[in-house]
């Protein structure tokens, strides 16, 4: 069976278009020289883009907060206050009501609950008290450097309520001689004074009286410890100055006053958006003595005020496409940057190895520049010619067989470790390549024609 002639097809022209807009060129194999720096670079560059490309999606699954004021223009909300505290008086004797600058009645609040209970704390109470009052403390020092952690986290307080006294430690104390008062009121967003003093508050039209009537000094001990005082829904990552704060009063006529700023705050998150408050406080304790000059009544205030400011904490959140620039970007800044890290190590090896070549050859030299002038070119023509002649191989060598795949290589010989053939000068690549084609390639030429 006759073979057809096979007609070569053309590429199209545009294939050929195309091939001529390649911006990445192929550089055959055959002149890719790997070595063990160039591992270890490569390793180095997988190992920093595998770390940061793991930062990239830990930010993009887990991003931080931004903070930001704006003006408050929502007055027409209501304002919730959250109160749990602790008075060294009986609750028959004291009241707590709210007084702001709309003069509204005091009842229209509402009313906290108001239960017996024991000042003194027991020993698990104390543990309790003291451990929450550390940590708020400690929070409060440290909410700039923890603040992301806590919005991110939700944090929760080290116990969730006060542990109860046991019947017997209740039968061992007789009857309770504190108030407890606890509970919510909604407010007005409105400066206000909230108090607990001396008395019942007895409603009027125009304000309200505490009736304090045969009440002797001895009864009187403002002594307080607060559990909790917050505004606005419970939000774990706020931090409420004032829980954990316990005063004992050394004198039966003690004023307490806590001057406290209200702050809206508007948390925007990937699934809820809500309203709270934060506050910062500032107080102030003075014993009440008219014949001193200190006058005043007897209690604790709480006056706070609105923030003609809101903070919004919104979550930092970007779409998926910016995250594969990102990691575009990562990987290919570390390639380039690693790459060109290399080369120049690279190019500062080489030059150090040319400049000891150089140095070896002048030691070399030095017996042949103290002969006479007349000899100086014979002199440096032999050693040419022996450095050339260094590199031909013996006429006993057995020649290697010549075929048209034999790299060039394997003609001319690998070069020695100690002088390579691509560091060679000029001079002596032609000498060394003269050498060989006199010497070594008519036997190669011979040998293969024998064995055709």
């Amino acid at each position: 069976m006759s073979s057809q002639p096979q007609l070569r097809q053309r590429k199209p022209k545009v294939i050929k278009a195309v091939e001529e807009l390649d911006a990445f060129p192929k550089v055959p194999e055959t002149c890719i020289d790997k070595t063990s720096y160039g591992g270890t670079a490569s390793i180095t560059a997988v190992v920093i883009i595998v770390w940061l490309t793991v930062l990239e999606f830990s930010y993009y699954f887990d991003p931080g907060y931004k903070f930001h004021f704006s003006p408050d223009t929502d007055l027409d909300t209501k304002l919730t206050i959250n109160v749990d505290i602790t008075v060294a008086m009986p609750c028959a004797i004291i009241g707590a009501d709210i007084v702001d600058s709309t003069n509204q009645n005091v009842l229209k609040f509402g009313e906290l609950e108001e239960e017996f209970t024991y000042f003194e704390l027991s020993e698990s109470q104390r543990s309790y008290f003291n451990a929450k009052a550390n940590l708020n403390s400690y929070l409060r020092e440290q909410y700039h450097s923890l603040q992301q952690i806590l919005w991110k986290h939700d944090f929760i307080n080290l116990y969730s309520e006060m542990p109860k006294l046991t019947s017997k430690e209740r039968f061992a104390r007789g009857a309770a001689t504190a108030c407890r008062l606890h509970g919510s009121l909604e407010l007005n967003k409105v400066a206000g004074n909230f108090h607990i003093t001396a008395g019942k508050t007895l409603p009027l039209p125009r304000g309200h009286a505490h009736i304090a009537a045969f009440m002797s000094d001895r009864d009187y001990n403002f002594s307080h410890r607060i559990y909790k005082f917050s505004f606005g829904d419970n939000t774990p990552a706020v931090i409420s100055p004032l829980e954990g704060d316990e005063k004992i009063a050394n004198s039966n006529h003690m004023l307490y006053q806590y001057f406290i700023q209200v702050v809206p705050t508007l948390v925007k998150t990937k699934f809820r958006t809500y309203l709270t408050y934060q506050y910062s406080v500032r107080e102030l304790g003075r014993e009440i003595n008219h014949d001193k000059g200190s006058h005043g009544i007897s209690g604790i205030f709480f006056k706070y005020d609105m923030s003609g400011l809101k903070v919004e904490v919104e979550e930092e959140t970007y779409p998926w496409w910016m995250l594969l620039v990102r990691l575009c970007a990562v990987v290919g800044g570390v390639y380039a940057t690693v790459g060109m890290i290399y080369n120049h190590l690279s190019l500062l090896g080489c030059s150090m190895r040319t400049f000891g070549r150089d140095r070896t050859k002048k030691e070399m030299y030095a017996p042949l520049s103290n002969q006479k002038s007349g000899h100086k070119k014979s002199g440096s023509i032999s050693s040419n010619i022996l450095t050339a002649n260094s590199l031909v191989p013996p006429p006993n060598a057995v020649a290697p067989t010549l075929s048209f795949e034999t790299p060039v290589v394997q003609l001319i010989g690998e070069p020695s470790e100690t002088q390579p053939l691509c560091d060679l000068t000029k001079t002596e690549e032609s000498n060394a390549i003269n050498g060989l084609i006199d010497g070594h390639l008519p036997d190669l030429l011979a040998s293969s024609r024998s064995s055709s």
